[in-house]
């Protein structure tokens, strides 16, 4: 054994299951330590005054870490629980326990680089190793075709080059035992905080959420079990994956996989395990697929560090933004006055959760019908989205913003043809925008095109029940 202690301090790798840094300090370490700091600086608030992290977000955090204890539990360990700034609060918790090694995950972008360097020089100046290792994407750093600084800028040739040349690694079992030295951790103080203590409130549940979403691996594990096998949903992955209502049109595993409470890996391997028993077609490589969407924004975001949340992009456009924050407030309670677009952000301001195909047009038409800061967009979703991960939703952002890796100039989506895509006769809009739901069909997404007279026989007023679109969006007749 290498060390005699050491400390495993948990991140967004919230699982045993696939998880090297632990399978390492196992292999290792005589005794081994799990910890997970509550850092209150991921419940301050945002340039804007958002919660960084609000209270649906925040729930589904606390159930995984608590979770994730309960899992150490059964193996015969526990998992301290601390709150502070890591950089202090684990090196403090190491000296007092004597451990002689930290290990823990690698991030990419600054804020989390900035934690782990302040720790790992603190660490150095105590006398106690650290070692990190990366674990978060479907392709290993490591095993990149090309330095993770010559990432290409199109995600088509990134795609078929990672797919050509390069392997996925075979995920790490999970532990059966872990030698957990309680009689040192025994006047650590390790208890849970709650919402409470950030000054958040227990989010409501709203009779419309369909939304069965639980923190923690072992729900994770469970939905991959529920949407490969039990429901065998994988196989129409493609064809469904647009849907806007209930839990099954997608696979959702995005929530758990943004804290690590399962691994691309792990899923990567389910997926193959389908295709050898079930079928192999589209569909199940469309999931993959996705996973090197995800893998793809990550290495963006550290070949171009803070660009990505900087107002240019990486593209170093020159800012010409609105910034209205009485038009965005309208956009963040669901009150644009249009029906599709309204619809989505009420979801997401009541669930935590909102479709990819509604992400697309909301992001849309906050930056291209309103010309509003794309960056406000980005933070308000860190703030919401249960489902929240760095790399992406900044990534994705400045997609939209026509700022970011998107070989097309203009991404603007055209929100009544989506509507009648994906939407045709209304039912989702009807879920979320009850004032409208006497409204017949597609007419539901176009209220203004109704009479005064129709709108009166069904007691609707624009700009009283219901308000008047803050712009004039395009006609369902202009092409995309």
């Amino acid at each position: 054994m290498k060390y005699n202690r050491i400390l495993v301090w948990f991140r967004n790798d919230l699982r045993l299951r696939d998880n090297e840094t632990l399978s390492r300090a196992i292999q290792q370490g005589i005794e081994v330590i799990p910890v997970y700091c509550f850092d209150p600086g991921m419940f301050g608030k945002t340039e804007l005054g958002f919660p960084k992290t609000g209270s649906i977000r925040a729930k589904f955090l606390l159930e995984s870490v608590a979770d994730l204890r309960q899992s150490f539990r059964r193996l015969g360990g526990d998992l301290a629980i601390l709150q502070g700034k890591p950089e202090e609060a684990v090196i403090e918790l190491a000296k007092k326990v004597e451990a002689k090694a930290i290990f823990f995950s690698k991030e990419v972008t600054s804020e989390e680089r900035n934690v782990d360097k302040s720790l790992e020089k603190a660490a150095f100046s105590n006398g106690i190793a650290c070692e990190s290792f990366w674990q978060s994407t479907l392709y290993h750093l490591d095993d990149l075709p090309f330095p993770a600084k010559q990432t290409p800028e199109v995600f088509t040739q990134f795609r078929k080059e990672v797919e050509k040349q390069s392997k996925i690694r075979l995920t790490f079992p999970e532990p059966t035992q872990i030698n957990y030295p309680s009689k040192a951790l025994s006047s650590v103080a390790s208890e849970l905080p709650n919402l409470k203590t950030y000054g958040l409130e227990e989010p409501k549940q709203d009779v419309k959420s369909w939304l069965e979403m639980k923190g923690g691996e072992t729900s994770a594990l469970g939905r991959l079990r529920s949407y490969f096998w039990e429901k065998d949903l994988l196989k129409v992955y493609k064809e469904t994956r647009n849907g806007l209502i209930g839990m099954d049109y997608s696979s959702k595993f995005s929530p758990w996989l943004a804290l690590g409470c399962i691994s691309p890996r792990t899923i990567y391997e389910e997926v193959k395990k389908y295709e050898r028993e079930r079928k192999k077609n589209d569909s199940t490589y469309w999931l993959i697929f996705e996973l090197i969407w995800r893998d793809y924004f990550r290495f963006i975001a550290k070949k171009h560090g803070d660009k990505i949340f900087e107002i240019q992009g990486i593209r170093s456009q020159k800012d010409s933004w609105r910034r209205d924050k009485a038009q965005f407030q309208r956009w963040v309670e669901g009150l644009t006055g249009v029906p599709f677009v309204d619809a989505n952000m009420r979801e997401l301001k009541t669930t935590g959760f909102m479709s990819n195909r509604g992400r697309q047009n909301v992001a849309s038409y906050l930056v291209n019908d309103l010309g509003m800061d794309w960056t406000w967009g980005a933070s308000y979703f860190e703030s919401q989205l249960i489902d929240y991960d760095v790399c992406s939703n900044w990534g994705n952002w400045m997609y939209v913003g026509g700022v970011g890796n998107d070989p097309r100039e203009n991404r603007y989506f055209n929100i009544l043809r989506q509507a009648n895509n994906y939407d045709k006769k209304g039912d989702f809009v009807r879920l979320w925008i009850p004032e409208l739901q006497s409204i017949k069909g597609f007419d539901i997404h176009q209220p203004w095109e109704l009479s005064t007279s129709q709108l009166r026989a069904l007691k609707i007023q624009l700009g009283h029940t219901y308000p008047q679109p803050q712009v004039k969006i395009p006609t369902l007749e202009k092409s995309y």
